[in-house]
C-alpha cells in the first residue's frame, strides 16, 4: 500500500509536501472529544500500543479524524499523547496523520461553545488565579463598560462577578494556547484536512464537489491558511458548510437540498478526481457502529466514542483491499466485521 499526503507546517511529520510510504495497515479513529479512557482502549485493542501507551504499531499508519476537543474534558491529554506517537512511531517505520476537525478550528477561531469545564482545567498552574485577577485589572475599564452597554446593564460590581463567572480559571491560558500563532493554533494549522493514503481518502466532515476542484495540496494549504495569525486574515474557509471540515452531504441531505446531485453521483465524481476508491469520514456520529454505503466507497466512522455520546468504541483497520470495522460491545467485547471490498488497483 502506496502512503501520499499533503502536510504543512513545522513539524516532523510536516517536514516535506509528500511522503511515500508502505504500510502495513492503517488503523482510523474517529471523533474523540476529550475521553483518553476511550483513546487508550482504542489505542491497545488495534496493537498500536501497549497499557502504558508506547507505541506497537511497527509500520501500521494512524489516521485520527480531528474533533479530539470539546465535550469531554481531556483533550489536552489525547494531543500530547498523539504528539509524543508522532515522534515515537517512526522509530518502528510507523506514522502518525491527525487530521484537522471543525471542533479544533473552532478553538482556533475562539467558537468556545463546547468547550468543557474540564478543558479550561487542564489548562491551570498556580499562577492562574493571580493572572486572571491582572487581566481584570489591566482591562477592568473596557469590561465594565461592556457590561453597563447590555439590556438591562450591570453595574461595577455586577460586571466584575459576571467576568470572573464567565472566565473560570484556565480559560486565558486555554485560549492563549489555541488562538492563532499560539503553541495549539499552530499545531492545529499545520493539520492536513485532507489526506489520501493509497486508493483511500480520508476527511473529518466529508468532500463536496463544489470544494473538490484542486488538489489536495491546495485545498490543506488554503485552509492551513485561514489559521494564520493575524487580524486581516479571511478565516471563512474554516467555517464553510461544504468545505471538508463541516460537509455531511456524503451522509445526508435535508429535504430542502433537493438541488443537488444525488449523493452517489457526487461521490463517484469526488473519487474520480482524486483517483482514489474510497472515502472515509467522520464528523456525523453513528451510534449503531460504523456504517459504509454506495458498496464499500464510503466509510462513517464516526461513533460517538466519548461519553459525552455514550457510542461504541471503535476504529477502522484497512490492510490492503480490506476493510474492517472493530468495535466494542456492552459486554468490553471486540466484535469484527468485515466490510464490502473496494478494489483500489486503479488507485494506486
Amino acid at each position: 500500500m502506496v502512503l501520499v499526503f499533503a502536510l504543512f507546517g513545522a513539524s516532523s511529520a510536516a517536514s516535506s509536501h509528500s511522503r511515500v510510504e508502505t504500510p502495513s495497515r492503517v488503523i482510523a479513529v474517529g471523533d474523540l472529544h476529550g475521553d483518553f479512557e476511550a483513546w487508550r482502549n482504542i489505542l491497545l485493542a488495534s496493537g498500536l500500543a501497549d497499557s502504558e501507551g508506547e507505541w506497537t504499531g511497527g509500520d501500521a499508519v494512524l489516521v485520527q479524524m480531528g474533533d479530539i476537543a470539546d465535550r469531554g474534558p481531556d483533550s489536552l491529554k489525547i494531543i500530547r499523547d498523539l504528539q509524543r506517537l508522532e515522534k515515537t512511531a517512526p522509530v518502528s517505520g510507523g506514522r502518525v496523520i491527525v487530521l484537522l476537525g471543525n471542533h479544533e478550528a473552532m478553538n482556533v477561531i475562539g467558537d468556545l461553545r463546547y468547550v468543557h469545564p474540564g478543558e479550561y482545567v487542564a489548562f491551570t498552574d498556580k499562577r492562574s488565579k493571580r493572572r486572571r485577577e491582572a487581566t481584570w485589572r489591566a482591562n477592568r475599564e473596557a469590561i465594565e463598560a461592556a457590561y453597563a452597554a447590555l439590556d438591562p446593564p450591570l453595574d461595577a460590581d455586577q460586571a466584575k462577578a459576571r467576568w470572573f463567572a464567565e472566565t473560570p480559571l484556565g480559560m486565558l491560558e486555554h485560549r492563549r494556547a489555541w488562538k492563532p500563532g499560539g503553541e495549539l493554533g499552530l499545531w492545529a494549522a499545520q493539520l492536513p484536512a485532507i489526506v489520501r493514503i493509497s486508493g483511500v481518502l480520508f476527511a473529518h466532515g466529508g468532500l463536496s464537489i463544489e470544494r473538490s476542484t484542486e488538489s489536495i495540496d491546495a485545498i490543506n494549504a488554503r485552509i492551513r491558511a485561514a489559521m494564520e495569525p493575524g487580524e486581516a486574515i479571511d478565516r471563512s474557509v474554516i467555517e464553510d458548510p461544504l468545505g471538508p471540515l463541516w460537509y455531511r452531504g456524503n451522509l445526508l441531505r435535508p429535504a430542502a437540498d433537493d438541488m443537488r446531485m444525488p449523493i452517489e453521483e457526487e461521490l463517484a465524481q469526488i473519487l474520480a478526481h482524486f483517483g482514489a476508491q474510497r472515502l472515509v469520514v467522520a464528523h456525523t456520529p453513528s451510534l449503531k457502529g460504523i456504517t459504509e454505503s454506495a458498496g464499500g466507497r464510503l466509510i462513517r466512522i464516526d461513533t460517538g466514542i466519548s461519553r459525552y455520546y455514550g457510542g461504541p468504541q471503535s476504529y477502522l483497520e484497512l490492510i490492503g483491499t480490506r476493510a474492517i470495522a472493530h468495535t466494542r460491545d456492552g459486554d468490553g467485547e471486540w466484535q469484527s466485521r468485515e466490510l464490502a471490498a473496494a478494489s483500489l488497483e486503479a488507485a494506486q
